[in-house]
């Protein structure tokens, strides 16, 4: 390989892929390599056959786990948030070419030994084991709190101050449960903690 380059990146990971797209963008010469047979790094999805190479030392797998195309493992889950600046960033340097959105088809959360599908829409909060009738009554209210809520509109604020009063003082106006308030915060609004119940 005797060609020249203005850069060389080693590693197909996610950050070096965006530093080669955005390095090629700006008109710059970039050798990409990588030593793994897979691209992505420590973010790749893998096969069978390249999962059991990685985490059996070089073992194949049973042939009664069936074919490598029946498998796509993701070595990290990836979760980006559609209007983010990571797709922005993704967008603009076509690294997109080399990646596959995929739209969640639902959230689940696993309470009193049974995994549920947290409620996406009217129907499925009605059919929704995860509340009882008068704590779904109490849940449609909150949501439509917030739905309706504009912040140049005090008629629709329903006497709370939102922006000087902690979460926690919502969920008690509106009285829901504790399990109520987790997969809310959690599932819903994807908070990693509970400290944000207390932040004013």
């Amino acid at each position: 390989m005797d060609e020249q380059y203005d850069v060389i990146v080693l590693g197909t990971g996610l950050t070096e892929c965006i530093l080669s797209g955005l390095l090629s963008v700006e008109g710059k010469k970039v050798l990409h390599i990588d030593r793994n047979d897979y691209y992505g790094g420590e973010s790749a999805s893998l096969n069978l056959t390249q999962l059991y190479r990685k985490f059996r030392s070089g073992g194949e797998p049973p042939s009664e786990l069936g074919k490598d195309r029946d498998y796509n493992i993701d070595l990290i889950p990836k979760f980006m948030m559609a209007n983010g600046e990571l797709v922005r960033i993704l967008t603009h340097t076509d690294v997109t070419k080399y990646l596959e959105f995929k739209q969640i088809a639902g959230s689940f959360v696993y309470r009193d030994g049974k995994i549920s599908k947290v409620p996406a829409s009217e129907m499925e909060a009605v059919r929704s084991p995860l509340m009882g009738l008068f704590e779904k009554r109490r849940a449609k209210k909150f949501f439509e709190y917030m739905q309706n809520w504009r912040e140049d509109d005090p008629s629709t604020h329903q006497g709370l101050d939102i922006n000087n009063i902690p979460m926690s003082a919502v969920y008690e106006k509106f009285g829901l449960e504790p399990g109520t308030q987790d997969f809310i915060g959690h599932a819903m609004a994807l908070y990693l903690d509970d400290s944000y119940v207390k932040l004013q």
